[in-house]
């Protein structure tokens, strides 16, 4: 079935937050020992692709940890009232400084990420501290909870996933690939059917081509070279629609024993995260483990991959789709499984 965003506040019996959530952090901590490596050195290690185990302490990375802090911030500025760009800047600020300081990240975070949140720990303007020529797939590995949290507008979640993205990776790609990938996660939880999505997401990219999100970006794109905001959000779109034509050219022939990688991108950009993690998904739509398998072991940045592969396939199928015997080791469970009723309520 195909949905309107005004349907973000219809039941969602299927636990589609729970399921996403707890989905990327399983993703995330499979692919984790796996990142770094080819896939030859994988499979030595960890023996056939299709049998891989999480591992008895299912430690996860920065993506969940991130993850956690935008959720964190979403729903402070959601009980707060209306979801405007200051009502999420102030709480998003804090935990990501929070987040910077704390002994718990030492996960291998990216550069990116922690220049940007040195930078955000003092009294100047969010914007002085992002890098505008970065797009690295910290970007969107971390903003899931945009397309889960219910309630939002179309505008609203597309401001949201910019801007989180925004006050770190300011790239226009990175934008764009935050804002394309919440709209994948929303899409699936409100029951898109993942055969048609990969269209929809172009439409959608085709749609907002030259939009520029002043509100919520105000003169970020000053910073670039581009002479107008719509040449900058443009460039961001161009890339994630080239790479979504390679995704889909690379599903009209599936190969699934093959690195998804080697089609679609290493991952360790924002546009390749998330085409890769849809690449995998959409391989095993209906089989959530093989999916977070395949894109745990793959060439490229495994953990992010999977971690995104893990969000997508729980948006889909729901808090049914793990088995008990993973969720229950997975790090940080109470907190996703919390943050997950909260939004399926």
């Amino acid at each position: 079935m195909t949905v309107t965003d005004n349907t973000a506040a219809s039941p969602r019996t299927k636990g589609a937050a729970t399921g996403s959530l707890i989905g990327l952090a399983l993703g995330d901590a499979l692919g984790f020992p796996t990142e770094f490596n080819d896939v030859p050195g994988i499979l030595a290690k960890f023996g056939p692709w299709r049998e891989l185990e999480l591992p008895a302490r299912a430690i996860v990375s920065d993506d969940t940890q991130m993850t956690l802090a935008l959720g964190r911030a979403l729903r402070t500025a959601l009980e707060r009232g209306y979801l405007a760009p200051l009502r999420l800047l102030r709480p998003l600020r804090e935990e990501f400084v929070d987040w910077y300081h704390s002994p718990e990240n030492n996960r291998a975070p990216g550069r990116t990420c922690l220049v940007a949140c040195q930078l955000l720990d003092g009294d100047r303007d969010w914007r002085q501290a992002s890098q505008i020529d970065s797009k690295g797939c910290g970007a969107n590995m971390r903003v899931a909870p945009v397309g889960l949290a219910p309630g939002l507008t179309a505008d609203q979640r597309a401001g949201a996933a910019q801007l989180q993205s925004a006050v770190t990776h300011g790239h226009p790609t990175a934008l764009a690939a935050s804002d394309l990938t919440a709209r994948a996660v929303f899409l699936l939880a409100q029951g898109t059917e993942p055969t048609g999505l990969v269209g929809q997401l172009r439409s959608y990219a085709l749609d907002n081509r030259t939009r520029y999100q002043e509100r919520w970006l105000g003169d970020l794109w000053t910073r670039s070279h581009d002479a107008s905001p719509e040449s900058f959000i443009a460039r961001g779109w161009d890339e994630c629609l080239g790479v979504l034509d390679r995704l889909a050219a690379a599903l009209r022939a599936p190969s699934p024993e093959t690195d998804p990688c080697l089609t679609t991108g290493e991952g360790w950009i924002a546009e390749e995260a998330l085409a890769t993690a849809l690449h995998c998904f959409l391989l095993f739509p209906e089989q959530p483990l093989l999916a977070l398998r395949r894109a745990a072991v793959t060439a490229g940045d495994s953990d992010s991959i999977a971690c995104l592969t893990g969000a997508f396939a729980g948006a889909h199928l729901g808090a049914e789709a793990w088995p008990a015997p993973w969720e229950e080791r997975i790090e940080y469970r109470d907190e996703l499984l919390a943050l997950g009723a909260l939004w399926d309520a």
